[in-house]
């Protein structure tokens, strides 16, 4: 044990370089993977982050005017308060849309408990005493931002300052009203209003029983609604389950990634030390004390980096710029964040330990002294040199057309090393696929926004007209519009299926003489009777397939439709059925449209063609924007911004790994170079070569693999939440030519520097070193 300490104490003097290189390695794994951890805690679960960020409440209690809810502070396991806040229930309307609200009387200074988060704007301020901040779910639904204007049915008007994050439940047309906070002046004192108060609770588990302890302090006749922090989350997260899937399978090939990278860099090293290992066996050594001298070392190597990178996310995380700097905030406020925090350089130290001991055994195996036969020798090393005997067809062709020869040999040595060759390029091109994934990932979000009607939104604005209005004169009213191109009448109702307890919708949208454009993934579009297109959730869901006759119930008629198409469908889980309005009313004949979705002219404002409807119709049409899945997948756009990151930094420990590799197998060549008349110049170019065709190698390995891997996995995600395949998007050309440029010209700019130290060295010829 004496011997195996001192022997590893001088191999770290003598090696200081290579030790530093396996802390930072191994503390920019840690550090990417807990980084990784982080993006997909903020990006899975926004509720939780607005929660955290905002201090929430864990119970939202509202009470008639006549009760007291001060003395909640009282309850044991009740941390603090939030208000009571005074309330009135109430309609605003803008540009058209209406909303049931709740106004709710708040200080100049946000509360510190269930604090909005402003996304935009300001907070209310005592000189501007009609002013509002608006819950951001209302704002959408309104199309209101700062500036704008809401009329109550009074005709009083409000002006809207700010828009906020909540984390309370959050705004349902009919069902919840949207929060409006405003300076206590500015609500009314109505008999129907009200208090809210929100408890923050010491134990969050101990929710259900601190629900019953306030009803009962209150009185049961006192308590009008109360809803808990687990409502809303669930509420919240219904939303995130695509996301989930596709940051999981990117944390997937992060860790495996990393795996690799580690294993790459430990097996690097021990294999440099192949002389050392046959001086140590030949003093004595058994391979089991070889092995216990390398995982030592290692293992002190990698507690030491673990540790450096914990301590620096954990300290410094937060302060990362952008997207990763909230990321990491976040996360240190989540449930979890502990055990992930100790769990992740844990595993990294036992993965390194294991593969220490897999490296430091197969180096083990080595001769004492390597004997080599005269005519073996010979032939070895005349394979192994760099001279024109060792070289392929295409290599010395090239020498022949006057290729410079450093350019030559450093392609032989980039892809002349047997197996180590390819399993580099594996490693250095697993990074650079799952950017090039991510990137795919963005390009597909990017196209909801840029492209929303192949991806099942052709309309940009529904307009719903009120029962005052005609279905001919709500149709004149949207025909009139210069910028609409066309309105197409429609309803949407709930379903039964056999042998189902749920519901589908079955949505009527536009007319066999002017057909609403489904986008299509599969088969053909509805146009004659009893046709229709279906989601491919409902297709999962009845275990049916395009051509297929289904049989659905509404309103007690059942209505028998062929299924000749299958369209992407990206509301309630694909889960829809999609034909005709005319289909529809010959089935019953009393229908009359619900709403209409208009399409608009190519560069049509729809904020502005929303305004100059809702004068036109008075009133009586209300308008809303049809939202898309990009609305609720944009905080996957800075979470691809911050995956790039993580996955450059996996590729820069292992493109580091190579390099130093490859230096250190062309160290044995060093001498034939130089004995053909290379200059130090020319051996560097050699070498950087070398890496600059492992570099490009790897990258054109990723984007060939990249694409066609982009697109399954983006479809197949698709095709499992009920959207559909068909969505999935090939990144611009640009990116690839920019990603391998990136890839070569980076693995160049490193390996220049270490690369000219070498080819100065003047090294010994050795048997070991041609070994």
């Amino acid at each position: 044990m004496r011997a195996t300490l001192r022997w590893a104490h001088a191999d770290l003097r003598t090696h200081r370089g290579e030790a530093l290189f396996m802390v930072a390695a191994t503390a920019g794994i840690v550090a990417s993977l807990l980084l990784a951890t982080a993006l997909f805690g903020y990006a899975t679960n926004p509720w939780q982050r607005v929660f955290t960020q905002s201090r929430g409440a864990h119970v939202w209690i509202h009470t008639g005017p006549t009760a007291d809810p001060r003395t909640l502070a009282d309850l044991d396991g009740v941390e603090q308060l939030s208000g009571p806040h005074r309330t009135a229930a109430g309609t605003v309307t803008s540009r058209g849309a209406r909303a049931d609200v709740e106004l709710r009387a708040a200080g100049a200074e946000p509360p510190v408990i269930g604090r909005p988060l402003l996304t935009s704007g300001r907070w209310l301020d005592d000189a501007d005493p009609e002013g509002v901040v608006l819950e951001s779910g209302l704002a959408g639904a309104l199309w209101a931002e700062p500036g704008d204007r809401l009329t109550l049915p009074t005709g009083r008007t409000l002006t809207v300052l700010g828009v906020a994050d909540s984390a309370e439940p959050r705004y349902s047309p009919g069902e919840r009203p949207g929060t409006v906070w405003a300076l206590p002046r500015a609500v009314p004192d109505e008999r129907g209003g009200g208090h809210v108060v929100g408890l923050r609770l010491s134990d969050p588990e101990d929710t259900d029983y601190a629900v019953q302890r306030a009803v009962t302090a209150l009185g049961a006749g006192a308590v009008t609604d109360v809803s808990t922090w687990q409502q809303a989350r669930a509420e919240a997260q219904g939303d995130t389950k695509l996301l989930g899937q596709v940051l999981g399978l990117f944390g997937l090939g992060a860790l495996v990634a990393a795996a690799l990278a580690v294993f790459g860099a430990i097996s690097t090293r021990v294999r440099g030390h192949l002389r050392d290992i046959s001086v140590l066996k030949a003093i004595g050594f058994t391979p089991g004390q070889v092995v216990r001298a390398f995982l030592g070392q290692h293992l002190a190597f990698a507690v030491l980096g673990a540790t450096l990178a914990t301590a620096a996310v954990q300290v410094l995380g937060d302060r990362l710029p952008g997207r990763l700097g909230d990321a990491v905030g976040v996360w240190q406020g989540l449930q979890g964040h502990t055990v992930a925090l100790l769990a992740v350089p844990a595993a990294v130290v036992l993965f390194i330990g294991a593969a220490t001991c897999l490296a430091a055994w197969r180096a083990g195996r080595v001769e004492p002294v390597p004997v080599v036969p005269a005519a073996s020798a010979t032939g070895r090393r005349s394979s192994r040199s760099t001279s024109g005997a060792g070289l392929s067809r295409a290599a010395r062709g090239a020498l022949g057309l006057r290729v410079p020869a450093s350019l030559v040999l450093g392609w032989h040595r980039a892809f002349g090393r047997g197996r180590r060759a390819p399993a580099t390029i594996v490693r250095l091109a697993l990074p650079l696929l799952l950017v090039t994934v991510a990137v795919g990932a963005w390009t597909t979000i990017q196209r909801f926004d840029t492209h929303p009607e192949r991806l099942g939104h052709a309309a940009a604005l529904t307009a719903r007209p009120d029962a005052t209005l005609t279905e001919r004169e709500a149709a004149a009213l949207l025909g009139a519009g210069d910028q609409i191109t066309a309105a197409h009448p429609g309803l949407e109702v709930a379903a039964l299926v056999p042998g189902q307890t749920g519901t589908i919708a079955l949505r009527g949208l536009g007319t066999r003489a002017e057909p609403y454009p489904y986008s299509i993934a599969e088969g053909r579009p509805a146009l004659g009777p009893d046709e229709a297109v279906a989601g491919q959730g409902l297709l999962d869901l009845l275990d049916v397939r395009v051509g297929d006759w289904v049989r659905v119930t509404v309103g007690g008629h059942p209505q028998v439709l062929h299924l000749v198409g299958r369209s992407i469908e990206p509301e309630n889980g694909g889960r829809v059925i999609s034909t005709s309005l005319d289909t529809l009313r010959e089935n019953d004949p009393t229908l009359r449209p619900a709403l209409y979705q208009l399409r608009l002219e190519p560069g049509a404002d729809p904020r502005a063609v929303r305004a100059e409807l809702a004068a036109a119709s008075g009133g009586h049409l209300d308008i809303h924007e049809v939202t898309t899945p990009a609305d609720r997948l944009s905080a996957l756009r800075g979470v691809v911004v911050g995956l790039i990151a993580v996955f450059a930094l996996i590729g820069l420990t292992e493109l580091s790994t190579a390099i130093g590799g490859g230096i250190r197998e062309g160290e044995r060549d060093l001498l034939a170079l130089k004995a053909i008349g290379l200059s130090p110049r020319q051996i560097t170019a050699v070498t950087v070569t070398a890496i600059g065709c492992t570099a490009l190698a790897a990258a054109l390995a990723a984007t060939a693999l990249g694409i066609p891997f982009a697109h399954w996995l983006i479809d197949r995600e698709a095709d499992t939440t009920g959207i559909g395949a068909g969505i999935a998007h090939t990144p611009p050309v640009w990116y690839f030519v920019a990603m391998c440029a990136t890839a070569v010209l980076g693995a160049v700019a490193l390996a220049a520097v270490p690369a000219a130290r070498a080819a100065r060295r003047r090294l010994a010829d050795t048997l070991s070193a041609a070994a």
